[in-house]
């Protein structure tokens, strides 16, 4: 088991150094950006969306390794998905990092590469660096006005 912990770790880390889809996209029809004052994390999520599709997603900003991952698999996952599938894979991911810490977290397959923030559960102090780029995502997607805080 302590080789696929440290797997995930790496893979956190390699997101975390080399975030994909990093910087402002300008195609963006959507758009939030979400603060974690505990750590810090400030970010801006992009979207954009056509005909109920996710067509491409960004973000940019600075955050702990673990928001910057966490923003950054989601930003891979997300492409090509319809709003309908992004609210399912938002209540998984959601599901997956806030369960109870005592019980083995449980990986819906769709979640894909998503599975390497399941130890998160254990850090409840890092949930919300894991999920602060979703909950950016989902006020973009509802076209909420202001900074979408973790406090």
């Amino acid at each position: 088991m302590s080789d696929l912990r440290e797997l995930y770790q790496e893979v956190i880390l390699d997101h975390s150094r080399n975030p994909r889809n990093f910087g402002r996209l300008e195609t963006a029809n959507h758009r939030a950006r979400g603060h974690n004052p505990l750590c810090g994390d400030d970010l801006t999520i992009y979207i954009a969306v056509e005909e109920e599709i996710v067509k491409d997603v960004s973000f940019e900003g600075s955050g702990c390794a673990i928001s910057t991952a966490s923003a950054s698999l989601m930003s891979e996952i997300l492409k090509g998905k319809t709003l309908e599938e992004v609210a399912s894979l938002f209540g998984r991911f959601h599901e997956m990092v806030t369960g109870d810490p005592s019980e083995k977290a449980e990986v819906a397959p769709e979640l894909g590469k998503l599975a390497v923030m399941a130890g998160v559960r254990e850090f409840p102090i890092r949930v919300k660096c894991a999920t602060l780029a979703w909950h950016a995502l989902q006020a973009a997607l509802e076209e909420s006005e202001g900074i979408v805080s973790t406090e």
